[in-house]
């Protein structure tokens, strides 16, 4: 029985192939059993995100999983295999602890991949389809990517242009639980950063957008409230932080307004980041003495500076994946002699109470307990030693060589001396 790794993820495929083995999680639990029951796989977990599906296995070969994979979706094997990759035993610790220290993700060294595999484990081990072997990995997983995030800087710095606009606006007002945060736009850029200033739990989050019911929509997830767009202008000095991605060709907030919003606000600071091209506001607002405008230049030049450093941070990181890496197979080796050394003790064990009950009946019956002692030493010698010097005296040739240089090392003899 081999681990192995199998999926498909945002390297490999397109989202329209990716959302079609996504799993329900509130189904995963079924899902576990059914590919135990259905195919010969003996333990497994399964982690599901929105840019990857994958299969942690115990088995004796994945083609199988990747069959079941197809089916439970009902696609032909066809539709998903030339996207699916299938890591066997060494390959699959490796990336294992590379997806959970955030060297595989779209973001390079995100923490949320971290939590999605914790559940993923917790479902598996709750739908009872975590084994010893499987069980193990995933903790020493948890482990390794701990030591890579608290050992180098591979998640420190900032990378995408959401977090950029959280940390720019945190520069000017400090604490951001007391600003209010406005959204112009409602599409996937303005998701993002409504997710990273939701985290900074802000006094107010507002979504303006054409569409009202899309900002609705947007603004519930985060616990907001949504505007028209053509209110902007009546209410743009409620906000302290303003962030603008929309797809118009024209400025949506220009000049005069914000100089009537600054003259309202008596000139309290306003942080307006505007991520559309073209541009959303007018770039003459950022002469205005009270506004501090960013542009995508001014975000992505924070951003080249974390990728840089994270790049820098994947190296160190590496080298604690491949020395965690060699430490887990060793474990996995010394697991697959225990049976083994559990049959060489049986055998040892049986042959003193053997022995040890031949002892104890010569004593009752009154005999010299010296001399007893001397044949249970004598007699448990013999057993013992009966195994090695028998294979010794039947082998022949190299074989013989090889089984004296064994015997040798195990007993530490030294022959020649």
């Amino acid at each position: 029985m081999q681990l192995f790794a199998l999926g498909i993820n945002h390297h490999t495929a397109p989202l329209a192939v990716r959302e079609q083995v996504a799993f329900d999680l509130a189904r995963l639990p079924l899902a576990l059993h059914d590919l135990l029951r259905a195919k010969p796989v003996r333990e497994a977990a399964i982690l599901s995100t929105c840019n990857r599906t994958e299969l942690y296995c115990a088995a004796d070969e994945p083609q199988a999983a990747v069959e079941w994979l197809a089916e439970y979706h009902s696609l032909t094997p066809g539709r998903i295999e030339p996207y699916v990759y299938t890591h066997p035993q060494k390959s699959a610790v490796r990336h294992m602890f590379r997806v959970a220290s955030g060297l595989d993700s779209m973001v390079l060294g995100e923490p949320q991949i971290l939590g999605q595999m914790k559940q993923a484990a917790r479902l598996a081990e709750e739908a009872g389809t975590l084994g010893t072997l499987l069980n193990k990995l995933f903790q020493r997983t948890f482990a390794v990517a701990k030591e890579v995030r608290s050992t180098t800087a591979i998640g420190a710095n900032i990378v995408s242009m959401a977090a950029a606009s959280v940390h720019l606006s945190a520069r000017i007002f400090g604490d951001l639980s007391d600003q209010k945060v406005l959204f112009i736009g409602a599409g996937e850029m303005i998701d993002l950063c409504a997710a990273h200033f939701a985290g900074e739990k802000p006094r107010r989050l507002t979504v303006a957008n054409r569409t009202l019911e899309k900002a609705e929509i947007l603004a519930a997830r985060f616990n907001g409230d949504a505007m028209r767009l053509d209110e902007v202008g009546e209410r743009l000095a409620e906000y302290d932080i303003v962030v603008a991605c929309t797809a118009s060709p024209l400025p949506i907030v220009g000049l005069g307004m914000v100089k009537r919003a600054l003259k309202e606000r008596r000139h309290k600071p306003m942080v307006m980041v505007d991520l559309a091209v073209p541009r959303d506001i007018e770039s003459e607002v950022d002469k205005l003495d009270d506004v501090f405008l960013y542009s995508l230049d001014d975000l992505g030049q924070i951003v080249e500076q974390g990728l840089e450093s994270r790049q820098a941070a994947v190296v160190e990181a590496e080298a604690i994946i491949d020395g965690q890496v060699h430490d887990f197979l060793q474990w996995v080796d010394a697991r697959e002699i225990v049976p083994t050394i559990r049959a060489l003790r049986d055998t040892a064990e049986r042959a003193r109470r053997h022995e040890v009950d031949h002892a104890l009946k010569l004593l009752r019956r009154g005999d010299d307990p010296a001399q007893v002692l001397e044949a249970l030493s004598r007699g448990l010698t013999n057993k013992l030693m009966h195994g090695p010097t028998h294979a010794l005296n039947q082998a022949e040739g190299d074989e013989r060589n090889r089984l004296s240089e064994l015997v040798s090392r195990i007993f530490h003899l030294h022959p020649g001396e």
